[in-house]
């Protein structure tokens, strides 16, 4: 009777362990069409699961349609990156755009070793001082941005269109 229960509970627990989030197709990409041109995004399901997951089911269900690069992070007038993903820019008040929606699902950061920020590098942008708020933002390294690294997560990085990002940048 013990070595049944001992058995189920292992099954149990396997089936646990392996139940990650559904990061889809290794090979499946995300596509962003701009009035500029098309930018496609490889994920990186190993090291941020989560955030690929939650990425992908909100292209999937159009959470990103319309909406804008709203932000051209620069220093010195020199492009760093740009950053898109929140929805207010689609019809809200330009400066509401950034702020992101009252009560969007915040996802824990998932900072890994092994990712920098090199150029086409694309990670979940949050508040600030709050590795742990990122919700649907995004951004998109032009040049290589160390002071990021351990601060956000990369979740993928732009495979075809940096001269996309640029022209935007």
């Amino acid at each position: 009777k013990n070595r049944m229960l001992c058995c189920i509970l292992l099954v149990i627990a396997m089936g646990l362990i392996s139940c990650g989030p559904d990061v889809g197709s290794p090979d499946e990409v995300a596509v962003l069409e701009t009035t500029y041109g098309r930018i496609v995004i490889e994920f990186y399901p190993e090291e941020a699961p989560n955030h690929v997951a939650t990425f992908k089911a909100l292209f999937r269900e159009g959470f990103f349609d319309e909406t804008k690069i709203h932000r051209l992070l620069k220093e010195k007038g020199r492009p760093i990156a740009i950053q898109g993903g929140d929805p207010n820019s689609v019809a809200g008040d330009p400066a509401t755009w950034g702020t992101g929606l009252p009560g969007q699902k915040t996802l824990r950061a998932e900072i890994s070793n092994k990712l920098v920020h090199t150029r086409s590098a694309v990670s979940a942008a949050h508040k600030p001082k709050d590795k742990d708020s990122a919700a649907s933002q995004f951004f998109i390294c032009v040049i290589q941005e160390p002071r990021s690294d351990g601060e956000y997560t990369i979740f993928g990085r732009v495979a075809e269109g940096m001269n996309v990002v640029d022209s935007i940048a």
